[in-house]
């Protein structure tokens, strides 16, 4: 179908969905990919995941405004990066969807996730007591997966493997709507970072995006 959300957070950066109905041939043929890109798509079993590779990449070929090929490289830590633009990016999907965000000032992470009940069972493995304590208990799903996506978010932008979703990484109290934005902090025994996270529902799924506010390392 193509682009079917697309914001615009400031002048820097923005955040797009796009809902994935396109067959992989029909998403391949809208890529440049080099022989080390096409040989990994090998390796991906045919169906979602090979779908969402080339969901993402399409996507950002859209937000970048480009004809030109897309140089994307992943670190040692498996965070994204390009090598031929200037823009800081974050790639998400889940079943229908694709989501992108980019930023030509600062790091960026966003995450989307389809909504479904069984995250209540889960909760205690990603949320302290505290955080726990302001769930909503008239809406736990909804606010639930808002913590969820935030945490995932505030994830993908600090780009480092060891992070603790339960210990490390905090979220401010905050209610439960169907978009806002609230503090969060990521804290282990070599960084403290701070963020503001925004989240909001789309159809059935929730979308959440962390900005560096604070930009140390």
């Amino acid at each position: 179908m193509g682009v079917v959300y697309q914001k615009q957070l400031d002048e820097h950066t923005a955040i797009a969905l796009w809902k994935i109905e396109e067959t992989a041939e029909e998403l391949y043929q809208r890529l440049q990919l080099k022989q080390h890109e096409k040989e990994y798509l090998e390796t991906l079993n045919n169906g979602k995941r090979n779908i969402h590779w080339l969901g993402t990449r399409v996507l950002l070929r859209k937000m970048l405004n480009t004809d030109q090929y897309i140089d994307m490289g992943v670190d040692e830590h498996g965070k994204p990066y390009l090598k031929n633009f200037p823009q800081h990016i974050s790639l998400s999907h889940s079943f229908d969807y694709a989501a992108v965000m980019i930023s030509d000032r600062k790091e960026v992470g966003i995450d989307i996730e389809i909504v479904k009940e069984k995250i209540e069972r889960i909760a205690h493995k990603f949320l302290s007591p505290e955080e726990l304590g302001f769930i909503d208990a008239g809406n736990p799903v909804d606010h639930l997966y808002i913590c969820w996506c935030a945490k995932e978010a505030v994830y993908k932008l600090h780009g480092k493997k060891n992070v603790s979703f339960l210990h490390d990484i905090r979220l401010s109290p905050f209610s439960c709507c169907e978009e806002g934005a609230f503090e969060a902090s990521l804290t282990t025994s070599d960084v403290s970072r701070s963020f503001r996270v925004f989240y909001e529902k789309y159809q059935n799924y929730m979308i959440g995006y962390a900005i560096d506010t604070d930009g140390t390392k």
